[in-house]
Order: C-alpha cells, then sequence, then structure tokens
C-alpha cells in the first residue's frame, strides 16, 4: 500500500510512503553510516510542526548517526528516519518550529510519507512508555533491534510491540437508514458509528455482533470487513467494519456504553444541520461513512 491516498481509497491513516526496513532492525547500526532525520515526539504527543506552502510538515532533526534511544522508522529514498521522546523547543537544529501539533490536528493534513511515520512513531514510543518492565519478573526490560523489541535480563523472554484490536460498524437497514451512537463524554450533537474492542478467544466478525447487540440491543448479519486504521491512542488498530440489521429495529441503549443512539437517514448526513456533528475526516469512522453515503458499501 505504498502511496496509498486517503479519501475513498484509504483512510488517512492508513496512509504510507516508506519502507519500514524490518531487517535493518538487526543490524548494529540499521541507518548504515548515514545521516537520520530524527522526530521529537514529547510527551502529550506533540510533534514540531512548519507551516508550508502545500500545508503543514513535519520539523526532523538531522543527525550525523542514529542517536541513543532512538526508534528506527525505517527509510524513504535512502534517507533513515527515527523518533525519540523528548521535550518542545521553538527550534529544531536551528530551523524554526511554527507549532507543536498532535496527530489528531495533523493526521488529515499531512502528506503521505510524513503521515505514516508519525502514526509509527506515536504507536511505537507509546508502547515503550507503557511497558518498560517485564511481566514476568517486574525487572528493566532493555531494548533491542532499534527500538523494536524488549527482553527481560533475567529470563531472556522477548517482547514485542503490543497492538489492541478494536471493531468500528456502520450498522445499518438494508436500505437508507445507519444507527449512530454518542458517548456522554462528546460535544453535543456528536455522533458516531459504533465501536469496541475485541475480547480475547473472540474473532472480530462476532465482536461486530456482541459489541452491537450489548450497545444497542440489535441483532445484526451479514457482517463484512471494510478497511483497518492505525489509532495509537495509544495502541489500537481499528477494523472498519458494516453489518446489516437483523429482525426488530428498536434500539435499547445500554447507559453503561453510549449515552444515546438513533436511525440516521442518508439525506440527514449528505446535509447535516447544526445539530449534528458526524466524525472528523481523520477516522476511519468517517471513512466508512463517507462510503456508505456515497452507496459504495
Amino acid at each position: 500500500m505504498t502511496g496509498a491516498p486517503g479519501g475513498n481509497g484509504w483512510p488517512l491513516l492508513s496512509r504510507t510512503a516508506h519502507d519500514r526496513a524490518h531487517l535493518a532492525r538487526l543490524l548494529p547500526d540499521p541507518a548504515g553510516g548515514r545521516p537520520v532525520r530524527v522526530l521529537t515526539v514529547d510527551p502529550q504527543r506533540t510533534v514540531p510542526v512548519q507551516e508550508g506552502p502545500s500545508g503543514p510538515v513535519l520539523v526532523w532533526d538531522e543527525r550525523p548517526e542514529l542517536p541513543a534511544g532512538a526508534v528506527y522508522l525505517g527509510e524513504d529514498g535512502g534517507v533513515p528516519y527515527a523518533a525519540v521522546r523528548g521535550e518542545r523547543a521553538l527550534t529544531v537544529n536551528g530551523r524554526p518550529v511554527d507549532r507543536w501539533a498532535g496527530l489528531r490536528d495533523l493526521g488529515a493534513d499531512l502528506g503521505d510519507l510524513d503521515a505514516g511515520l508519525l502514526v509509527e512513531a506515536v504507536g511505537i514510543l507509546e508502547w515503550h512508555e507503557r511497558h518498560r518492565f517485564s511481566p514476568l519478573t517486574g525487572v528493566p526490560t532493555t531494548v533491542e533491534r532499534a527500538g523494536w523489541t524488549q527482553r527481560d535480563p533475567t529470563t531472556g523472554v522477548e517482547f514485542f510491540p503490543r497492538v489492541d484490536p478494536a471493531v468500528i460498524m456502520l450498522v445499518h437497514d438494508g436500505a437508507d437508514r445507519v444507527v449512530l451512537g454518542r458517548q456522554a463524554v462528546w460535544p453535543p450533537g456528536r455522533f458516531s458509528i459504533l465501536a469496541g474492542f475485541v475480547e480475547p478467544g473472540e474473532s472480530a466478525e462476532a465482536a461486530v455482533a456482541r459489541e452491537v447487540e450489548e450497545e444497542v440491543g440489535l441483532r445484526v448479519t451479514d457482517v463484512r470487513y471494510v478497511a483497518s486504521q492505525p489509532w495509537p491512542f495509544p495502541q489500537s488498530l481499528m477494523l472498519g467494519f458494516v453489518a446489516r440489521v437483523d429482525g426488530a429495529e428498536e434500539i435499547r441503549v445500554d447507559p453503561t456504553e453510549i449515552e444515546e443512539a438513533r436511525w440516521f437517514t442518508r439525506d440527514e448526513l449528505r446535509a447535516p444541520d447544526e445539530r449534528l456533528a458526524i466524525p472528523p475526516s481523520i477516522s476511519i469512522a468517517r471513512h466508512i461513512l463517507d462510503r456508505w453515503v456515497a452507496g459504495e458499501l
């Protein structure tokens, strides 16, 4: 999917234009002695940005070699890239920073290369932040393979980056209506398609059916996969589906799951009024909704 576009082709955060160069992670110097472009990600998951003529671009620190503690991200056009956790600054290696911004703010506006590298950087650094100790013995782990594995030094067991699968599903009536719900913590009027985490021992399709019944009391059939998108907040992978209601269409909301849910028509979503806020373009929810409204799903 190198160079894959966003829009109706792929969800925006699924774009990538670089080679992750996984075999290079096994080398003592995965950068091969070449200068490295390094991205600083602060504890709030924001990064340095400059406003370019075509939109925002990331500000990379040009280093003569891979710095200690950096995670190797891969390469593009013979240029190695890496990421480190650090603090905000007004300049990066003498280059001015216009602002520090996060993935939610930037993801839809960055080019394919910067978008793919940023998602990877945030995801892998979040894993390191949350997994600094061995779950087996509690001792601090050692980082290996250019930041892509950790090892328990007492047992020798390796640990690999964790990704939590979640399902997000558009539930429709087989005709012109779709179910949208809202969480109490969202801004007024914000609705989206339903979502939930996959449980141990459960398939993604079974999770779709279970979550829909738990959240809105509907049974579904014809569960079909649409697309996936990384969502490193901190470590999810969103698996997108559509599903058709099977049987009664009366919504019964579980208040412990969501605050409100109701049916919406295509016309309501094509021209939402000021009381309805649909998900932003960066989310896979919007990608799936747009495709359903366009009659593609």
